[in-house]
């Protein structure tokens, strides 16, 4: 079979690892019905790091979010990320993922891609069973990582271990563009053999430079679906070009099934915004080796430099990178994926700053060598840096904790009592009630022109400025003047 599907990231990838997330729900309607045509497996709207982002930073509501792309979006599946946590640095609720995932079905989305930075398959389990039972689809990430735990007989393991959840599909997800051709060939057959009756979906980011390459190898190897993004939210930290994997498919014999004309549009309305708002354009990069040395994900490269600068300590960035393998092989070699990335680079920042290794711990890295974001994770940490880390005082404080299980009607009570609606209730206990109630004071969402409208997004820019009153267009004979009055628009 010859067809290949796409899985757009568009409007969540891309955007997170090129705009840090500030894409703004307007900017998702204006180039929403396009993508809707352009004949899509699914599109990615969502994920959880969404919720804290669009409350607290842009105010939005991210509930209303979904709803509103799901109007403009009626032909193709809305799929978010989905994991065992609500927050992806706090240990939650089961009460309150249960209710999470109930809120994404209601408001439109699909299918959960569904991840765990550890690849725990109990983790895993717990989140293909509440997505299953809510009625969501199942995806489930085998999280590709480079170190000397990270072997074909692990993978194969995995991919075992993910077939028996019996997922819609099993996805290889390269977070860090560190997988090559040559591992992407070895890997997509270990997991055709280790789960032959599953659909192989392959998410790969092109920050090494390869993602292009390792999806046309996995395309001749018979992998069904690619995931990619529409530029200029492509290439650089996020995932290749739909244009470019397409266009190459069909060089080597094989059908897209994508329509890329209604994405031309996509693209120009894209580069306007990001030309307009100040955004990065994502652009193919060279070839980095260093990356597969220290494996610190780009964005968290830039808030370690900013953390340094802070310090004045910014020349010393090299050594807290290098400082991140030796921290990352003292805990077993976690994938190089948040929350462990950031794990492990605060605590090599820690080392480095003190200038003593493990002088002060995090509580993080103190949980995880207990074993709370995962018995196999902590199994594999040195026992001689665990010995140390379990003879903290801080860690004898955890040694009887367990993450608090309180009911939904308990987290009810302790933050608003039964009037709060469910998604209210979930930003609160994201967010707090301050912020959600300054995103219900900002209003609703701003609407956004694209490029086909120049005219129209300068007038709309003027009419926002205070200090102008007054607008006077002329052109070929037409004259027309605005005026603001108080207490009016224009």
């Amino acid at each position: 079979m010859n067809e290949i599907k796409f899985v757009d990231t568009t409007l969540r990838d891309g955007q997170a690892s090129l705009w840090a997330e500030n894409m703004r729900t307007g900017m998702m309607l204006l180039v929403a019905e396009r993508l809707d045509n352009a004949g899509f497996e699914a599109i990615e709207i969502m994920a959880a790091s969404h919720l804290k982002k669009c409350v607290r930073e842009l105010r939005e509501d991210p509930f209303e979010r979904i709803r509103l792309v799901a109007r403009k979006i009626t032909k193709t599946t809305l799929r978010a990320l989905g994991a065992a946590r609500i927050s992806p640095f706090e240990l939650s609720p089961d009460s309150v993922v249960d209710l999470w995932y109930e809120r994404m079905l209601a408001a439109g989305i699909r299918q959960l891609r569904i991840s765990d930075p550890a690849n725990d398959p109990a983790s895993w389990r717990k989140s293909v069973e509440r997505a299953k039972r809510v009625g969501l689809g199942t995806v489930v990430n085998l999280t590709f990582s480079v170190s000397p735990k990270h072997t074909d007989e692990y993978y194969a393991r995995k991919a075992r271990e993910a077939a028996a959840l019996d997922p819609d599909f099993v996805c290889l997800k390269d977070p860090g563009g560190l997988l090559t051709p040559e591992r992407t060939t070895v890997l997509i057959r270990v997991i055709q053999q280790n789960a032959p009756r599953i659909p192989i979906d392959l998410h790969v980011h092109c920050t090494t430079g390869l993602g292009p390459l390792c999806a046309l190898e996995a395309i001749k190897l018979g992998v069904e679906i690619v995931d990619t993004a529409v530029p200029p939210l492509a290439n650089a930290s996020s995932n290749p070009s739909v244009f470019n994997v397409a266009q190459n498919a069909r060089a080597l014999g094989y059908t897209p099934l994508i329509d890329e004309e209604p994405l031309l549009p996509v693209a120009r309305d894209l580069d306007f915004i990001a030309k307009r708002e100040g955004f990065p354009v994502g652009a193919p990069v060279e070839y980095d080796y260093s990356q597969y040395v220290h494996q610190v994900p780009g964005g968290m490269i830039s808030n370690l430099r900013h953390q340094l600068k802070n310090l004045g300590m910014l020349h010393r960035l090299d050594e807290v990178l290098d400082e991140t393998v030796r921290v990352r092989a003292d805990l077993g070699y976690p994938i190089m994926v948040t929350p462990f990335s950031q794990f492990v680079g605060s605590q090599a920042a820690i080392n480095v700053v003190r200038g003593e290794r493990y002088g002060q711990v995090t509580d993080q890295v103190i949980q995880y060598a207990l074993g709370h974001w995962g018995e196999e994770a902590a199994d594999e940490v040195d026992p001689n840096i665990k010995d140390k880390f379990l003879d903290l005082p801080r860690a004898k404080e955890f040694a009887g904790w367990h993450p608090p299980q309180p009911s939904l009607e308990e987290v009810r009570a302790k933050l608003g009592g039964p009037g709060v609606s469910d998604d209210e209730l979930l930003m609160r206990y994201v967010v707090g009630k301050d912020d959600v109630e300054a995103m219900r004071a900002a209003g609703r969402p701003r609407e956004y022109t694209g490029a086909r409208n120049p005219l129209l997004t300068l007038l709309q820019d003027l009419t926002r400025r205070t200090e102008c009153r007054q607008i006077y267009i002329q052109k070929d004979g037409l004259s027309v003047t605005l005026e603001k009055r108080a207490g009016s628009g224009v």
